[in-house]
C-alpha cells in the first residue's frame, strides 16, 4: 500500500518574510516597512534564483536555436505561459500575450482592436477611477477617430455607480475599460456583472487587472471579460513583464500591433503572412528571465494559496483602517465596503509629499502624489495623497509601527 503525502501546514503569516531579501533592510537606521506594494511588490529568493539560473545555466534566446541552451530557455519560457494560463484560468495557453506590463497591454487593444472599429460619434467608456494607462490610450484613439471617451461616475466612498455604467452602455459605444481593482482607494469592482451587462449590448469589455492578480483569485472565464491585463512586477515577479489575456476570436482578428521577427511564419518583400496568436503580437526578442522569474512568482504563490492570501489581507486592512482611524486629522479617500489592502490618506494642513518623505526617515515606504489617476485627485479635490498599500508578507506589528511614525510625523508638523 503506497504511504499517503500530508499536505504540509500554512506556514505563520510572519515566516514568509524572510522569503523575501529585502524585507531584511533598513533605512536610515530603522527596520523598513515596504507599504508600497500597489507600486511594485517585492520579490522572493525564488524569483531571483530562476532569473539567475537563467543567466548562469542556459542564457539564450527563445523559438530560435535547436541547440541545448536555446531548447531550455525555451521551454522554460513557454512554461511560463502555461502556468500564467492556468493561474487566470485562460481557456487557452495561446490567449495569453506577454508584454511589457498593463501599460502594453491596454495600448496593444487600444491600437490593434479598437482603432480599426472606432469611428467619429463612437464612444468608449471609462470609469473615475481609472490609472492614467487606462485613459490616455483611449483617449489617443478618441484624437485620432473623432471618437468620445465617456466616463462613469463614482459616489465619494469610491464606489463605482453601477447604474450610471450600465445607462451608458448605447449602441454608440464599442469597448467599455474598467480597473479591476483601484490602485488608488482599493476599490473592487464588480467585474462579473460589469461583464453581463457589455456582452448582453455586444460591448466588448477590458479590465485592468493590475491591482487585482496579486491580492485575490482571478478566473477570466467566470469573469466574463473580453480582454483581461496584468503587470507582473506587482505580482512579485521582475519588472518588464506583464500580459494580456484576450478572448481567442478577438486575437485571430487583431492586426499586429509591433513587426519584426518571431511574429511571422514567412516574409517576402511582397508580403508577410504573420504567426498565429499569441506570437503574432510578440516581435522581436522577449523579456526572457523576467517572464521565467514571473513563472517562479506565480509558482510561489500557488504554494501559498491566492485565496489565503485574499483572507489574511482582508483581516490586514480592516486591522489597518481602524487603526488609521484613531490618528487625529487623518482623512481617508475611498471606503468602498469591497476593496483591496489599499489606503489612501493625507493629514490635515500636511502635503503628502512632506509625509512620505518623512516617514521614510522612520524607516516606512509610502507612495506619495496623484499615483497616475489625476482625474480621481480632481473628484477628491486634492493635488495628491499619501497612499499605504499592503501586501501578505506585511503585519499587524509593522501597521502599529507605522501608526507610531505617522503620530511623530503628525506632531513634527504640526
Amino acid at each position: 500500500m503506497s504511504a499517503t503525502l500530508a499536505t504540509p501546514a500554512p506556514r505563520d503569516w510572519s515566516s514568509y518574510r524572510a522569503d523575501f531579501p529585502q524585507l531584511a533592510r533598513q533605512v536610515h537606521g530603522k527596520p523598513l516597512i515596504y507599504f508600497d506594494n500597489a507600486n511594485t511588490a517585492q520579490k522572493p529568493q525564488s524569483v531571483i534564483d530562476a532569473v539567475e539560473r537563467y543567466y548562469t545555466q542556459f542564457n539564450a534566446n527563445v523559438a530560435r536555436a535547436v541547440h541545448t541552451l536555446g531548447e531550455e530557455a525555451t521551454a522554460a519560457y513557454e512554461a511560463s505561459r502555461d502556468t500564467l494560463a492556468r493561474f487566470i484560468n485562460a481557456g487557452s495557453r495561446n490567449e495569453v500575450v506577454f508584454t511589457s506590463g498593463t501599460t502594453q497591454a491596454i495600448n496593444l487593444v487600444a491600437y490593434s482592436f479598437a482603432l480599426p472599429r472606432l469611428s467619429a460619434g463612437d464612444e468608449i467608456v471609462v470609469t473615475q477611477m481609472e490609472h492614467h494607462a487606462n485613459i490616455v490610450p483611449w483617449q489617443l484613439m478618441c484624437q485620432r477617430t473623432g471618437a468620445v471617451l465617456k466616463v462613469a461616475p463614482i459616489t465619494p466612498s469610491g464606489e463605482l455607480m453601477v447604474d450610471r455604467f450600465l445607462e451608458m452602455l448605447t449602441p454608440r459605444v464599442k469597448l467599455a475599460a474598467v480597473a479591476h481593482v483601484s490602485n488608488v482607494i482599493g476599490t473592487v469592482n464588480p467585474i462579473a456583472e460589469l461583464a453581463r451587462a457589455c456582452r448582453s449590448r455586444g460591448v466588448p469589455l477590458l479590465v485592468d487587472g493590475s491591482q487585482a492578480c496579486p491580492h485575490m483569485p482571478v478566473d477570466v472565464q467566470a469573469l466574463g471579460c473580453d480582454f483581461y491585463a496584468l503587470t507582473g512586477h506587482k505580482l512579485f515577479g521582475p519588472t518588464g513583464t506583464g500580459a494580456l489575456w484576450a478572448r481567442r476570436e478577438w486575437l485571430e482578428e487583431m492586426p499586429p500591433f509591433f513587426g519584426g521577427g518571431e511574429m511571422i511564419r514567412t516574409v517576402s518583400f511582397e508580403g508577410t503572412v504573420f504567426a498565429d496568436p499569441p506570437h503574432k503580437f510578440e516581435a522581436g526578442t522577449p523579456n526572457i528571465a523576467g517572464f521565467i522569474g514571473l513563472g517562479a512568482a506565480i509558482d510561489y504563490i500557488n504554494a501559498i494559496g491566492i485565496e489565503r492570501i485574499a483572507a489574511h489581507e482582508a483581516e490586514l486592512l480592516a486591522y489597518a483602517t481602524a487603526a488609521f482611524k484613531q490618528v487625529p486629522g487623518l482623512r481617508l479617500f475611498g471606503e468602498a465596503p469591497k476593496k483591496a489592502a489599499v489606503l489612501s490618506f493625507l493629514i490635515e494642513g500636511v502635503h503628502a509629499h512632506d509625509l512620505a518623505t518623512l516617514l521614510d526617515h522612520e524607516g516606512v515606504a509610502v507612495r506619495s502624489g496623484h499615483h497616475c489617476a489625476h482625474p480621481l485627485m480632481q473628484f477628491f479635490g486634492v493635488p495628491a495623497t499619501a497612499r499605504a498599500s499592503l501586501s501578505f508578507y506585511n503585519t499587524r506589528e509593522e501597521v502599529d509601527r507605522f501608526i507610531v511614525a505617522l503620530e511623530k510625523v503628525r506632531r513634527l508638523l504640526a
